[in-house]
């Protein structure tokens, strides 16, 4: 963005241009964001992940498309601290769709695991009027809810709490400009409890009682 300069193949390797680069320009020697290597990974990451759940093609393709979208979510939200309604869309209809389709389970509570698990948070924002809680945050709860349903739904909504809160106390203990009344960025933390859920298989309404058992 510096020289306006044109990239050639060599410089859009994921991660590995960014590494023989030495994180800078290849034509006027400007640092290059460690963003870019890092969202590369992630991707990375999150691709083989997916495939490691779902390895039938359509399986596949239909969570890389809802991870991607997620991934971006992250990175917008904690740029410009909001989170795009097409993304929000997005998910809905792909959620539904999978329901529709049978891509997701199918059982007691799946359809309504979304209005349930994003009704906090809507509410939250229509009490606050937006101040506590955003409306793209209830928004983005609504797909994940259908995403994993009823229990392991709630079970990454917890999570993303109590990661939000242990994030916020550090910054307030660390006094880097950060208030009470400082916004920040909630969907990271939604995605980063949907993301333990999903991929580490975390549960803890199923998980108790096997404990008490």
């Amino acid at each position: 963005m510096h020289c306006g300069s044109t990239l050639g193949a060599s410089d859009l390797v994921p991660v590995l241009s960014w590494i023989f680069l030495r994180g800078r320009c290849r034509h006027c020697g400007t640092p290059v964001s460690v963003q870019y290597p890092l969202v590369e990974a992630a991707a990375a990451l999150l691709s083989l992940g997916v495939y490691w759940l779902n390895p039938a093609p359509a399986s596949y393709a239909f969570w890389l498309v809802v991870w991607m979208t997620l991934l971006f979510v992250v990175m917008y939200d904690l740029r410009h601290k909001v989170i795009p309604l097409s993304c929000s869309a997005l998910l809905a209809l792909l959620a539904l769709g999978g329901l529709w389709w049978g891509v997701l389970p199918v059982g007691w509570g799946s359809w309504w695991a979304g209005p349930a698990l994003a009704a906090p948070l809507l509410l939250l924002s229509l009490v606050s009027r937006g101040a506590w809680m955003g409306w793209g945050d209830g928004a983005l709860e609504l797909s994940l809810g259908w995403f994993l349903g009823v229990t392991a739904g709630l079970s990454a909504l917890m999570l993303a709490f109590w990661a939000g809160a242990c994030v916020g106390i550090v910054l307030l203990a660390a006094r880097q400009g950060v208030t009470m009344r400082t916004e920040v960025p909630f969907a990271p933390f939604l995605i980063l409890g949907a993301t333990i859920a999903y991929f580490l298989h975390v549960d803890f309404l199923q998980t108790l009682p096997l404990l008490f058992s």
